[in-house]
């Protein structure tokens, strides 16, 4: 199967996007922590910041699958 070997970045797909979407999981919740938005950037029915336990538990939860991607990818 001639294509199937030139697929776009054949069997290393899936650590590869699972790597993106727990970096960006990783890296969003603790800017979201770090850094709220100006309260004139806000909505009417925004919080003030973002829940820390919840943005720190998602934190955390990209952080492992970004680390198990890059593990997975090194392999």
């Amino acid at each position: 199967m001639l294509f199937a070997e030139g697929a776009f970045l054949g069997k290393d797909l899936l650590p590869w996007l699972v790597f993106a979407l727990g970096a960006a999981l990783c890296v969003g919740n603790v800017a979201a922590v770090v850094r709220p938005p100006e309260s004139s950037r806000r909505a009417a029915g925004d919080l003030d910041r973002a829940p820390v336990t919840r943005s720190v538990a998602m934190a955390v939860l990209g952080l492992v699958a970004a680390v198990w991607a890059l593990a997975s990818l090194v392999s």
